[in-house]
C-alpha cells in the first residue's frame, strides 16, 4: 500500500496496538477503522468487536484540507454519532477521561449531600448514644497483679511500689533514687521461672530494695498495657532501669529474657554505675536550692524582725540626693531630727544647703538647727512613719 509510506509512527503505532488487540491482520481494515473514530484506539476497537469481523471495511473519514493528523482526529472524535458501512447508527464510545469527569461532576452534589446528610446523622446518634468510656484504675491494677503475684509465687520478692505508674516515678524523683520497672506476663513461657528463681534471690532483693523503687504490673491490665506501650518491650521477662537524668525520668537500661540472680544483679550494678552521677550532681542541685531556700528563710526572719523592732523603737529613713545618691539609715524614735540634718551634711554629695521634705504629703521636716528652731523635734514628735522616703532639695539650684 503506497499510502503506509505517508502514515506518521504515531499513526503506525496506533495500527499496530489495533491489530493486537482485535487479532485482525487486514492492516488496510485497522487503518479504516481507526481513521473512522478520529485515531481514537478504544473507540475503534469497540467499534470492530461490536460489528464482528466479517463486514466490509469502513470508509475513511475525509481530512480537512488534505491534512490528517493527530490533533484534528482528537477533535473529531467528540462527534455524536457515526454511520457505519451496513447503514445502522452507532453511538460513539466516549473517551474515558471525559465520561469519568462528566460522571463525577454529575454525581458531585449528591454525595456531598449524602456525606453531609451521613456525618450529621452519625452526630446526633453519638449525643444520644455515645461510646461507652472504660474507667480505669491504675491503682487498683497494680494492686490486684501484687496479689495475685503473692498467691501464686510468694512474698519473697523486691517490695513492690504500692502505686500507679505515675506516682512511682514521681516518688522516685522526688527520692532521688533509681526506678526498676517490671512488666509481668503470666502467659510467657519463662516467667514463672523467672518469678520463683531469679526475683526471690535473697541477695537480689535485698540490693534492690536498698538501691531502687520497684514498680510492677501485669500487661494484661490496662495500666500495664500503656506502661508497655510507653516502654515498647521486645521480650519477656522485661525490666527497665529509669532514672533522673537532665531533670527528666529516662530510661537508661533495659533487661530482656530470662537470667540468673546473680547475671541481672551484676547487670543492675553496672547500669547504676554508669549513671550514679546523675543522681549526684541532682542531689548536689537539691542541696545548694535548700540551702538557698534557708537563707532567704532567715532573712526574711530577719526582715520581719527588723520590722517588728521598728514598729517598736527605730525608724528607717530612706534619703534620696537631688543628683540620685540614696542613702539608707535607721533612727531611734527618740532621737531629734538634728541627727538627720548632719546624716545628710556629712555626705559628699549633699548640697550646702538644702532642705528635706516628705513625698506624699509633702511636708517640710525641720530637722536644721536655726534661730527659729534651735532644737528640733525627735522623730516621735514629727510623727515619721516607720519606714519613710524622704527628698533632699538643692536650696542654691
Amino acid at each position: 500500500m503506497a499510502e503506509e509510506e505517508h502514515l506518521s509512527p504515531f499513526h503506525t503505532e496506533k495500527i499496530v496496538q489495533f491489530q493486537e488487540v482485535t487479532g485482525t491482520e487486514d492492516l488496510g481494515e485497522a487503518r479504516s477503522q481507526l481513521e473512522n473514530h478520529g485515531w481514537d484506539l478504544e473507540a475503534a476497537v469497540q467499534t470492530h468487536l461490536a460489528l464482528g469481523d466479517n463486514r466490509a471495511p469502513t470508509p475513511p473519514i475525509p481530512a480537512q484540507n488534505g491534512r490528517n493528523d493527530h490533533n484534528d482526529t482528537e477533535d473529531g472524535a467528540d462527534s455524536g454519532e457515526r454511520e457505519s458501512t451496513s447503514g445502522s447508527l452507532l453511538p460513539a464510545w466516549p473517551r474515558g477521561s471525559i465520561f469519568s469527569w462528566g460522571y463525577y461532576l454529575l454525581t458531585l452534589p449528591f454525595r456531598i449531600t449524602l456525606s453531609s446528610l451521613s456525618s450529621l446523622f452519625l452526630f446526633v446518634y453519638r449525643i444520644v448514644y455515645p461510646y461507652p468510656r472504660r474507667l480505669t484504675d491504675p491503682l487498683g491494677d497494680v494492686l490486684q497483679f501484687i496479689g495475685q503475684y503473692e498467691a501464686e509465687y510468694g512474698q519473697q520478692h523486691p517490695a513492690f511500689f504500692q502505686g500507679s505508674y505515675s506516682q512511682a516515678l514521681s516518688h522516685a524523683k522526688s527520692e532521688l533514687k533509681f526506678l526498676l520497672v517490671y512488666l509481668h506476663c503470666a502467659d510467657h513461657q519463662d516467667t514463672p521461672a523467672f518469678c520463683r528463681t531469679t526475683l526471690s534471690d535473697p541477695a537480689l532483693v535485698e540490693y534492690v530494695n536498698n538501691t531502687m523503687v520497684f514498680w510492677g504490673c501485669s500487661v494484661t491490665t490496662a495500666e500495664g498495657y500503656r506502661v508497655s506501650q510507653a516502654l515498647r518491650e521486645n521480650a519477656y521477662p522485661f525490666l527497665a532501669l529509669i532514672v533522673l537524668r537532665d531533670n527528666r525520668m529516662t530510661v537508661v537500661g533495659r533487661l530482656e529474657g530470662p537470667c540468673t540472680p546473680t547475671k541481672l544483679t551484676e547487670q543492675l550494678q553496672l547500669i547504676v554505675r554508669d549513671n550514679e552521677a546523675y543522681l549526684v550532681v541532682a542531689r548536689a542541685e537539691r542541696q545548694e536550692r535548700e540551702l538557698t531556700a534557708a537563707l532567704r528563710l532567715q532573712q526574711d526572719e530577719d526582715y520581719q524582725e527588723s520590722l517588728q523592732e521598728g514598729a517598736e523603737g527605730t525608724v528607717h529613713i530612706v534619703v534620696k540626693l537631688p543628683h540620685g545618691a540614696r542613702l539608707e539609715r535607721r533612727f531611734l524614735k527618740t532621737d531629734s531630727l538634728e541627727a538627720l540634718y548632719y546624716y545628710i551634711f556629712c555626705h559628699p554629695d549633699s548640697p550646702d544647703r538644702f532642705q528635706v521634705t516628705t513625698n506624699f504629703p509633702r511636708q517640710v521636716v525641720p530637722c536644721e538647727p536655726s534661730e527659729a528652731n534651735p532644737n528640733p523635734p525627735t522623730f516621735e514628735e514629727f510623727r515619721l512613719p516607720p519606714r519613710s522616703m524622704l527628698f533632699v532639695s538643692d536650696l542654691d539650684a
